[in-house]
């Protein structure tokens, strides 16, 4: 059980990363729309995010598979899918001189992005109560 809720901490963990990088996403793209910041800095900001976004995502999904938690990680796939599928037709970064043109589907594509990694928030919580509960409980009938 110990296992299990190191487990729960480390996805708790790794989700809450992933929606603050997608939430500052979304802030360097709202910034660029009220035209608060220029397109390049928006667009490096975001693009310094977009690789480490992609692992975290690919590695978590990886425990979930190495630990049995088949549904989970079969709930990654289709996003796990989508971006390989962007990052080998070179399209996973936002390109500086049409960033303007493409604006309202990269929001839109990382609105899509917050409500599943919300829901992967939800879950993650669920399992780290659940660990947390199991492992109080074996401690209590052991001592």
């Amino acid at each position: 059980m110990a296992l299990e809720l190191v487990l729960g901490i480390i996805t708790f963990l790794a989700v809450a990363a992933l929606l603050g990088i997608l939430i500052y996403q979304l802030m360097c793209l709202s910034d660029l729309e009220f035209d608060y910041i220029n397109p390049f800095d928006s667009a490096s900001r975001i693009n310094k995010l977009v690789v480490p976004e992609i692992a975290l995502h690919v590695g978590l999904s990886c425990l979930y598979l190495v630990f049995g938690y088949w549904l989970i990680f079969l709930i990654n796939v289709p996003l796990i899918y989508y971006h390989g599928r962007l990052y080998l037709e070179h399209r996973h970064l936002v390109d500086v001189t049409e960033i303007f043109n493409s604006l309202n589907r990269e929001k839109m594509y990382r609105l899509i992005k917050l409500a599943f990694y919300i829901l992967l928030f939800f879950l993650a919580i669920y399992r780290l109560v659940a660990a947390s509960v199991h492992a109080l409980l074996d401690n209590e009938h052991a001592g």
